[in-house]
């Protein structure tokens, strides 16, 4: 910010406020990824039982050839007649930071408010494993899920890709992935603030460069961290913004945030699905920053937000019962 009037809401700039006095400064004193871990891993956590779901499973699943296994975390709802959604979730923090843990309040609050079957996945870190590392990850992960559904109490006609951030940016590029390598079929791929395109010039990075949490320098050494040198930012896989034909990918949810750095290259993403003939919902929350989906019990937006990705998810199971129709695009 450059002293024009603050556009968060009053809650959101207190919040932010308290996260940027403790969160290290990446891109700036902190350029090393480990330190960056450990100095978020560090901060205090809230003393407060995580959100009640019905069943929580860590498992280990074959990962992309010559690769280790992928650690997941499999969510399961209360005991209510199924089959349900099968989610697949990858979890934000730029490809470099982030994992099962810092995660695991979102996903049992999605899997408790969308009743769906969550499988949360621990894809590898960029600088160590760079681009296109998580991708192969992510894609092994939806395989198995897809190949699993029935054991895991989900249906898998009803499989989604999700994910925050980075996580958005991964399950943007899955679905891309899916639709190349002829599938699994998805139902949806809900993104919540998603990077879709790395060249980082759009009027939203500068707007929000700074003064909102996750700034424009962050978020440029995150991208310097999970391309390496040699990375191609350019390629589809990375960028989907930049793939060449969106028609036929499945059914889009995106969340977006109006002091992000990330709008508007989120927008511009669900525009140029529903150009495509993609259907689309969107929300956009013109007073909330990158981040502020992870604090439902906080921000009223948060908690609108959350439910809105849950809704767009158990819907997936009624379209089916109902021959498949996802509805129109509201923007």
């Amino acid at each position: 910010m450059t002293g024009e009037p603050d556009r968060l809401t009053p809650g959101a700039r207190t919040l932010v406020d308290l996260m940027a006095s403790a969160f290290p400064d990446l891109g700036g004193a902190v350029t090393d990824a480990v330190e960056a871990r450990r100095i978020i891993d560090a901060l205090p956590r809230p003393p407060v039982e995580p959100p009640a779901v019905g069943s929580v499973e860590d498992r280990t699943v074959p990962g992309p050839s010559g690769s280790p296994g992928i650690p997941v975390r499999v969510y399961r709802p209360d005991a209510a007649p199924g089959p349900r959604p099968t989610v697949v979730y990858f979890h934000g923090g730029g490809w470099v930071i982030g994992g099962l843990d810092s995660h695991d309040d979102s996903v049992r609050e999605l899997c408790r408010t969308s009743g769906a079957v969550l499988v949360s996945v621990d894809y590898r870190l960029a600088p160590e494993a760079p681009f296109p590392a998580a991708v192969e990850d992510a894609y092994a992960a939806l395989l198995w899920a897809a190949d699993h559904a029935g054991e895991l109490g989900g249906d898998p006609d009803a499989l989604v890709v999700a994910g925050d951030s980075a996580g958005g940016t991964l399950s943007a590029v899955i679905a891309i992935v899916a639709k190349e390598r002829g599938g699994p079929a998805l139902a949806l791929q809900a993104l919540v603030y998603p990077a879709t395109d790395s060249a980082q010039d759009t009027r939203s990075y500068r707007a929000n460069a700074t003064g909102y949490f996750m700034e424009a320098g962050a978020l440029r050494w995150f991208w310097e961290q999970y391309l390496g040198p040699d990375g191609d930012g350019g390629h589809r896989h990375a960028s989907p913004l930049r793939t060449g034909d969106v028609s036929g990918l499945p059914p889009a949810h995106i969340v977006t945030a109006g002091c992000d750095p990330l709008c508007d290259e989120g927008r511009a993403y669900a525009q140029r699905l529903r150009t495509a003939g993609v259907p689309v919902t969107e929300a956009h929350y013109p007073g909330m920053f990158h981040g502020f989906f992870a604090f439902p019990g906080l921000l009223a937006d948060a908690r609108d937000a959350l439910t809105g990705v849950a809704e767009a998810i158990a819907r997936t199971a009624k379209d089916r019962k109902n021959g498949g129709d996802h509805g129109g695009s509201a923007g």
